[in-house]
């Protein structure tokens, strides 16, 4: 299916679905977790709901992953009798799905009250005080996911043990095994690329039946639409070949953990200059980007709720096993959370590489961009960066990472930084949810069954 010129506004998006042979438009939004929920709607309410809005229950704003409701959440709940919260749909978004015969779907956002603890209204206000700053922000989500020979069901037969990975051994960037599994390669290619969401590349990472994909670069909001919906709808495509897909952050302690990464750079002049790049600088490294590493590394610790939001999530963050546990930078440095990629004006950039595969993206970018605004905003000097194993050094206790998700939800909860830049609103529910979060499941060293029931597929 070729891929249509991009929506432009509500009346183009209008135009396209009376065009469309199908009664019925796709809608979704993200919850607190990063899934997306939606609806099937139809054509006319649909483009009633185009100019005016309609109506979601805010229910999905207070419960979890499994659909069971927060007992510490004051937004909603039993006590709000979990009325409807206004949404606006997001015409720009707008794309048709291939392999559900060109059906369009459409993101959305919650308004009103509900866009304070709304993870692309979060992000959303982030840019925004991003363009009062004179930036524009550019970002390239990079993921890893597991794909197993497995259903739904014959993993959950074998309580997701000893099952059948698409390939088999240590094979990172193998061209043979990317050739025997062309299908399912240029299956993931073509259909996302027909949904407008470009990937830059595609590969077999380490570990069996690992890939790698790296979403092309865009404007922050739109690459975090794209990551979105690209965890989403991998799975899908996935699923439909009778096989499954897994983003958790480790779901073996035996295999490598699953990134998230986060690519960042900021410009100016509508574009036109890299601000992160100075070509008279050690590295290229403009004191604009100096400033935005110094703010990523002194919030990262109280922000990592935010891109480790899971119990499973601090499986991977562990010594030796390329994810960060320390808030450190390095020149192209990969034992380092904040890897600075000196190069051109086009490609001078920071990976913020402290997220796995699991975390909302919306809250990643948020997370990462502020941070590092906050950073420029305050002239924050970073430390001096890493040469060499990161791991192998000792770090000052203020850059060391949390542990487990209960002390990383209190440090967000105590963050004054945090609710500067997302709002009260906005941390003490989330704050809120971690805490949830981390008590349903039992302290563990290994990984139990009802850690992968809980993370395994949806998340």
């Amino acid at each position: 299916m070729r891929t249509p010129a991009p929506v432009k506004n509500i009346d183009d998006a209008a135009a396209r679905v009376r065009q469309s042979p199908h009664d019925y438009v796709k809608v979704a939004l993200t919850d607190t977790d990063g899934l997306l929920r939606g609806k099937y709607m139809h054509r006319d309410k649909f483009l009633s709901a185009l100019h005016d809005g309609f109506g979601f229950c805010d229910v999905v704003l207070g419960w979890d992953i499994n659909d069971q409701l927060y007992d510490n959440c004051r937004y909603t709940g039993w006590h709000t009798g979990f009325p409807d919260a206004p949404v606006r749909i997001i015409p720009q978004s707008g794309r048709q799905i291939p392999f559900e015969d060109g059906c369009w779907m459409f993101l959305c956002e919650f308004a009103d009250a509900a866009a304070e603890i709304c993870p692309r209204g979060v992000l959303g206000r982030v840019l925004d005080r991003a363009s009062a700053m004179g930036f524009q922000v550019l970002a390239g989500f990079e993921y890893e996911f597991f794909v197993f020979a497995e259903t739904l069901a014959s993993a959950a037969a074998k309580d997701y043990r000893d099952m059948l990975p698409v390939a088999a051994g240590n094979t990172g960037y193998s061209l043979l095994r990317q050739s025997t599994m062309s299908p399912l390669y240029t299956d993931i290619f073509s259909s996302l690329a027909a949904m407008g969401i470009g990937i830059e590349g595609l590969h077999e990472e380490m570990g069996p039946g690992v890939i790698e994909a790296a979403i092309q670069v865009d404007g922050a909001l739109a690459a975090a639409d794209k990551a979105s919906l690209f965890k989403t709808y991998t799975k899908a495509i996935v699923q439909n070949r009778e096989l499954i897909a897994t983003f958790m952050a480790k779901w073996s302690m035996k295999e490598a953990g699953q990134s998230g990464h986060l690519h960042l750079s900021l410009t100016t002049n509508d574009g036109a200059t890299n601000a992160f790049h100075d070509p008279a600088a050690g590295h290229g490294i403009s004191d604009t980007m100096r400033h935005f590493i110094g703010g990523q590394e002194m919030c990262m610790a109280e922000l990592t709720a935010m891109v480790a939001p899971t119990v499973n999530s601090y499986r991977r963050l562990i010594p030796g096993l390329w994810a960060p546990t320390d808030a450190t930078w390095g020149i192209d440095n990969r034992t380092c959370a904040i890897r600075a990629l000196p190069g051109s004006p086009r490609s001078q950039r920071v990976e913020y590489r402290v997220p796995g595969a699991d975390a909302n993206p919306y809250l990643v970018a948020a997370a990462a961009i502020a941070s590092g605004l906050h950073g420029i905003a305050q002239r924050i000097e970073p430390s001096p960066p890493q040469a060499g194993n990161a791991y192998d050094r000792d770090h000052p206790e203020h850059l060391r990472l949390p542990s487990d998700l209960a002390d990383a939800g209190q440090r967000l909860a105590g963050s004054i930084m945090a609710r500067e830049w997302f709002g009260d609103a906005f941390v003490d529910h989330f704050a809120a949810s971690r805490d949830w979060e981390a008590r349903q499941l039992p302290l563990d060293p290994a990984i139990g069954l009802a850690e992968l029931q809980r993370y395994f597929e949806l998340i």
